[in-house]
């Protein structure tokens, strides 16, 4: 019996030392990453019980001491959320177009399926998950990319689609505000890109507000967009409506 249990001891080590050669000590590890080192649910559990793993959540755990990585801890995240990428502010920010610093950086991420974001990811890395449908089936993933100095693998929306998510997300007038004055420093706007985008976009309000801000920014050619999309205005109307503080906010067709 002794030796048995000498001989399982000895595995479990060779194991864990494995699992700590061959994977970053910044990332989340799942069941089945750790099963493809050796490693069962029952004996992950008792590497978290005896210190060489935590326990984030069910099923996941990371090296003991690591500090998590925020960008292999979104690449992680994908993996579990539809659609899921940095976008509106956050996105902007990421690509060099901000407002001010802040003294700890708050995530602003979009997903297509429905869910929270765990609590160990919020601890490390606090934001928020916006999960509203602002482009048709066709043009959902348009937009997505990896920008540089951004780990290879993390998505994240280009100007053109950050820009669309920010004035979507407008609910109150200081936000209204917050986002003029991104949207006026925002540069390089890509017409093709504009083009698709706004032609999928399944919100009039934010399609209006865009028009009407880039017609008085000057940052993209919006006669030129009118020609050549086939742009979802709405009515030829006026569109009013009331922000969730009280603000009415009128926008022409």
């Amino acid at each position: 019996m002794l030796y048995t249990s000498k001989v399982t001891s000895i595995g479990s080590t060779f194991l864990i030392n494995g699992l700590l050669r061959e994977v970053s000590h910044e990332q989340p590890l799942d069941l089945a990453l750790l099963r493809q080192n050796g490693i069962s649910p029952a004996l992950a559990a008792h590497y978290a019980r005896t210190g060489w793993l935590e326990r984030l959540a069910k099923g996941v755990y990371c090296v003991a001491g690591a500090r998590l990585d925020r960008d292999q801890s979104l690449i992680f995240l994908q993996g579990r959320f539809g659609g899921l990428h940095v976008g509106g502010r956050t996105a902007l920010a990421w690509q060099g177009v901000r407002q001010y610093l802040e003294a700890q950086e708050r995530l602003t991420m979009w997903a297509s399926t429905r869910g929270d974001l765990p609590e160990w990811f919020t601890e490390r890395f606090p934001g928020s998950l916006t999960k509203l449908s602002l482009f048709d089936d066709a043009t959902k993933e348009a937009g997505i990319v990896t920008p540089p100095a951004v780990t290879d693998g993390v998505r994240v929306s280009t100007r053109e689609r950050a820009l669309l998510e920010l004035l979507r997300e407008v609910r109150t007038a200081l936000q209204l505000q917050e986002a003029r004055e991104l949207f006026f420093a925002t540069l390089g706007l890509r017409a093709a890109v504009l083009g698709e985008l706004l032609t999928g976009c399944t919100s009039v309000k934010t399609v209006r507000l865009f028009l009407m801000w880039a017609t008085e920014a000057g940052n993209v050619d919006v006669d030129a967009l009118r020609d050549r999309f086939d742009l979802p205005t709405g009515s030829a109307s006026r569109w009013i409506g009331t922000l969730s503080d009280g603000t009415k906010l009128v926008l022409p067709a």
